[in-house]
């Protein structure tokens, strides 16, 4: 075996991180998150796809609650290369059942953005969601900064933009060497000093409480990612959060349900 990563050749490296292929249905669940959020967003259309850049995926939609609260700022996943804010809307309707007002972001999908570029997006939706916040009731200092998968990684990297009191990363990304050298990199193209550049274990850690949690039948690569940016982050506020019984994909239920463990850390995050 031509050992490539901790003891993994190519074949095994890319298995590892390969979510689609380790839930079977992961297909009929990504179609039923379309269809929820397709429902969702027919009830909140008012504030659908305002602009934060030039790109025609630098949009914001903003789903506000009737009274003024905190914002979840909330990034979608897909190894920044796949998938789109408008099949996560869904998930707004937990933390909009407890009065926090819901933003998500779309971004530049790699190829046609580098990874740092995608950083840059992110941090600039974020200034402009506290920006344009307080006319729409949302508390611009009281943003909690939330992503699944590859948005797991882009809330540990916007965790110092201004108004960010904390976040959420869902079966995130820290060290990206392992996704250097697997079949995601097809597309990103990152390079070792790329990858040392924008893992989170390999910068600063932020000094505002972080919960970093994942599903117990998550790949075992997705569970060491969260473990050991736990124990990096040893002494700083935060927890780690081991959800038992989720998948990759099932553990967004969490912040889709208004009594779900998730929806429960961001109340506790943003005091809301």
């Amino acid at each position: 075996m031509n050992e490539l990563y901790r003891g993994m050749d190519q074949a095994t490296l890319d298995a590892a991180y390969n979510n689609g292929q380790a839930v079977a249905d992961s297909a009929a669940i990504l179609a039923d998150f379309q269809q929820r959020s397709d429902a969702l967003r027919a009830t909140c259309p008012d504030h659908l796809d305002l602009p934060y850049g030039p790109g025609p995926r630098n949009r914001i939609d903003y789903f506000p609650t009737s009274a003024p609260g905190p914002v979840l700022v909330f990034i979608h996943g897909g190894y920044w290369q796949m998938q789109a804010k408008e099949r996560f809307s869904f998930l707004a309707a937990g933390p909009l059942a407890h009065g926090i007002h819901v933003a998500m972001m779309g971004y530049t999908l790699a190829p046609d953005a580098t990874l740092a570029q995608i950083v840059g997006e992110i941090r600039t939706a974020i200034g402009a969601i506290r920006q344009h916040a307080p006319a729409l009731g949302g508390d611009a200092s009281r943003l909690v900064v939330s992503g699944w998968s590859a948005g797991g990684h882009l809330t540990a990297m916007s965790m110092a933009e201004p108004g960010v009191i904390g976040g959420l990363s869902i079966s995130g990304v820290f060290d990206l060497e392992p996704i250097r050298l697997s079949y995601i990199n097809r597309k990103l193209g990152l390079n070792a000093e790329d990858a040392a550049m924008l893992s989170p274990m390999r910068l600063p850690s932020s000094p505002l409480p972080l919960v970093l949690a994942y599903g117990t039948d998550e790949l075992p690569e997705l569970r060491r990612q969260s473990e050991d940016y736990f124990a990096l982050r040893a002494g700083l506020p935060g927890k780690l959060l081991p959800l038992a019984g989720k998948d990759h994909f099932t553990i967004l239920e969490e912040l889709a349900d208004p009594a779900g463990a998730l929806t429960a850390q961001v109340r506790a995050l943003s005091g809301g």
